[in-house]
């Protein structure tokens, strides 16, 4: 599913500065896994993220997403990928707070230009798909908690049937319990629905509920293993 070859990243803020982000970077993910990518501040996980995110474009080295290469893709053609092939679940939520849990979900697809009946029926099943009970569809979603707007945030990035679930510090704004309850329901997508998900984090006990774990310092791979899954959380 997801190729990175000898990827680098050099940003330049001048004629002769530069700083080299991503130092020649190669991995596989395949189709169904549950990968961490863990690295400290300042390590190139973010720049790693934005790359795999079709957010932007490595200076060098090819990044193939269901054996198409985007490295080269321009800003178009990348907002189509990140449309149809990639699900984002930020720290930060990003929800309307004065919508519905129902209208958050089913704004892409009505960018998408999807029915009405079809676009409430696929936000329903995304929304039981991330573990949110369905008495809370029609709150608004500043009447939630924090997992709660998690989850939502979570089925909007799956009501699209993205390729890949992208995670960055998804459990950041959170607090322990709720984000060991937001990391369950990735385990849970991942164990019962097939969905791949690599997930973004600087924290260990984060990461160790993937399967596996990329380690990134200074722009390189330091480490690739595979987990003792922590336990999945069924609620």
């Amino acid at each position: 599913m997801i190729e990175v070859h000898n990827i680098t990243k050099t940003y330049k803020s001048g004629a002769d500065i530069s700083f080299q982000a991503l130092k020649g970077v190669s991995f596989t993910i395949e189709d169904g896994e549950f990968v961490a990518i863990m690295g400290p501040s300042g390590s190139g996980k973010s720049t790693l993220m934005h790359i795999l995110g079709a957010l932007d474009t490595p200076t060098t080295g090819k990044y193939l997403l269901d054996k198409k290469d985007v490295s080269k893709y321009s800003d178009d053609e990348l907002a189509d990928i990140r449309k149809e092939k990639i699900g984002f679940v930020f720290q930060s939520f990003n929800l309307l707070p004065r919508a519905t849990v129902i209208r958050n979900v089913v704004l892409p697809l009505v960018y998408a230009g999807v029915g009405e009946e079809d676009r409430n029926n696929r936000a329903k099943d995304a929304l039981f798909a991330a573990g949110l009970d369905e008495s809370h569809f029609g709150h608004l979603s500043n009447q939630l908690s924090g997992g709660q707007i998690q989850r939502v945030a979570i089925a909007r990035a799956l009501v699209n049937n993205p390729t890949i679930i992208l995670a960055d510090e998804p459990t950041g704004n959170l607090d322990t319990k709720t984000g060991e309850i937001v990391l369950g329901t990735f385990q849970r997508l991942n164990e019962e629905r097939g969905r791949t998900i690599v997930l973004i984090t600087h924290e260990s006990d984060v990461a160790e509920h993937a399967k596996r774990i990329i380690y990134i310092r200074d722009g390189l791979i330091t480490e690739d293993r595979r987990t003792h899954v922590r336990r999945i959380i069924k609620k």
